[in-house]
């Protein structure tokens, strides 16, 4: 009954924003909900146990409950990412294959220690001595694009099929690499004798990464052999949900990537299923359902988010580092793209537009929320969480508000190229 009573609170709320949202505020409907969650969250921090005490009482004790962390990772980003995965055209994925595995693997990687670096010797000026170590968990749970944010906010925006798919694919697929190398910092930090070497992590991204990507693909081509048997869209959809639930229990089972493994399903599922096993009807219940699914879990979700400011605990301690954190996390997505397209023979090649769309596009979300709460209890959760928030926060709300703006003031001119060019 408790879980039933949290679900309904938030569902109520979730839809009363987005029916505010819509009638009246008119932005972006995950935008909006998430905005109007802060504000209440604001309203409750400082005036809210003299308003309405009883009431505050319980968001508070609801908020605190509530396991983001295993909410988000465990539930609503498998039925997100297979959500998402299923409207990818693959042939587009395939033509963009090099860009797509060299921002999910190596820009992943270098964003993560070029964040590391400059916090470490930026902290101490704001009166904060963050460990390196620390400073590298930071970067890691911040360095992946989140892949709800993006497949939501590119939907409207300007930019052409290569682009988009470029920025998609990379926020599908990097999840695998940035969750190895937050779990095995979070080790680190744990214990002095953890046996961590080059060898390990490498077995333990093939493990999480490839193996993800070979369970999802068995599980898409299986349920997509089961579809072609069959011409009924209720139990097309039921097979869809079972793939998803039943693949994540056994991708945690197996210690692999769950949101890499509904990826990889979404994608065979939405390209093999549909060409050879569905009818017309069958398709259009198939997408007209996973489009319901994700538009409300994204409303969900984008609540949740607005009401983590009721975990800070004393968010203006931390402010000033924590607007310097964006500006920093920015620099280091720019540096992560050009580096690669300095050296990586892309075909064709980046143009400075296309730099600038990549890096203003590649959004943070509830993924990064989600692993920073999942750190273990120490000194300095307070700083990574809210640093985390602040970043998160800009992204969704300033870049994914002025993307649309961007994309028409860098792409709809000439460009200066900046490894080479790319037609966009």
């Amino acid at each position: 009954m408790e879980l039933y009573y949290s679900f309904s609170v938030l569902i109520v709320l979730a839809s009363f924003f987005a029916y505010i949202n819509y009638r009246f505020v008119k932005l972006p409907s995950t935008i909006g909900i998430m905005l109007m969650a802060i504000v209440v969250s604001l309203i409750i921090r400082f005036a809210g146990y003299q308003i309405f005490p009883e009431t505050t009482t319980r968001l508070f004790k609801l908020i605190s409950e509530v396991d983001f962390t295993e909410v988000l990772m465990g539930a609503m980003l498998n039925f997100l990412l297979f959500a998402g995965a299923i409207h990818v055209n693959f042939a587009d994925l395939k033509q963009q294959r090099l860009p797509v595995l060299t921002f999910s693997t190596i820009s992943v990687i270098i964003s993560t220690f070029a964040i590391a670096g400059i916090l470490y010797y930026l902290t101490p000026f704001f009166g904060v001595h963050l460990p390196f170590l620390y400073c590298l968990l930071f970067g890691a749970l911040i360095s992946p694009t989140d892949p709800i944010a993006v497949l939501g906010i590119l939907k409207k925006a300007n930019v052409s099929k290569a682009l988009e798919t470029k920025i998609t694919g990379e926020s599908l697929f990097n999840d695998g690499v940035a969750v190895v190398l937050f779990a095995v910092l979070v080790q680190l930090t744990q214990t002095d004798d953890a046996h961590i070497s080059l060898g390990n992590i490498s077995w333990l991204l093939a493990k999480e990464a490839l193996g993800g990507l070979i369970l999802g693909a068995l599980l898409g081509y299986t349920a997509s052999k089961a579809l072609k048997s069959i011409d009924d869209y209720i139990v097309s959809v039921l097979i869809t949900l079972s793939v998803v639930m039943g693949g994540y229990l056994i991708a945690h089972a197996i210690h692999i990537s769950g949101p890499l493994t509904m990826v990889a399903a979404g994608l065979l599922i939405g390209n093999y299923g549909k060409k050879v096993a569905m009818s017309a009807l069958t398709k259009d219940y198939l997408a007209k359902f996973w489009e319901l699914i994700d538009e409300i879990l994204n409303a969900i979700l984008f609540l949740f988010i607005g009401f983590e400011l009721l975990l800070i605990p004393d968010f203006e301690t931390y402010w000033l580092i924590s607007v310097a954190t964006i500006a920093v996390v920015l620099f280091a997505r720019f540096i992560s793209i050009w580096i690669p397209s300095l050296i990586v023979p892309f075909k064709p090649k980046l143009s400075r537009g296309s730099l600038t769309m990549l890096v203003w596009g590649g959004l943070r979300g509830g993924v990064s929320i989600a692993l920073v709460i999942s750190i273990p209890k120490g000194a300095y959760n307070e700083l990574l969480l809210e640093m985390t928030y602040f970043v998160v926060v800009f992204s969704i709300v300033v870049q994914g508000l002025t993307v649309s703006k961007v994309s028409n003031r860098v792409l709809q001119k000439p460009n200066r190229k900046v490894a080479v060019s790319e037609p966009v």
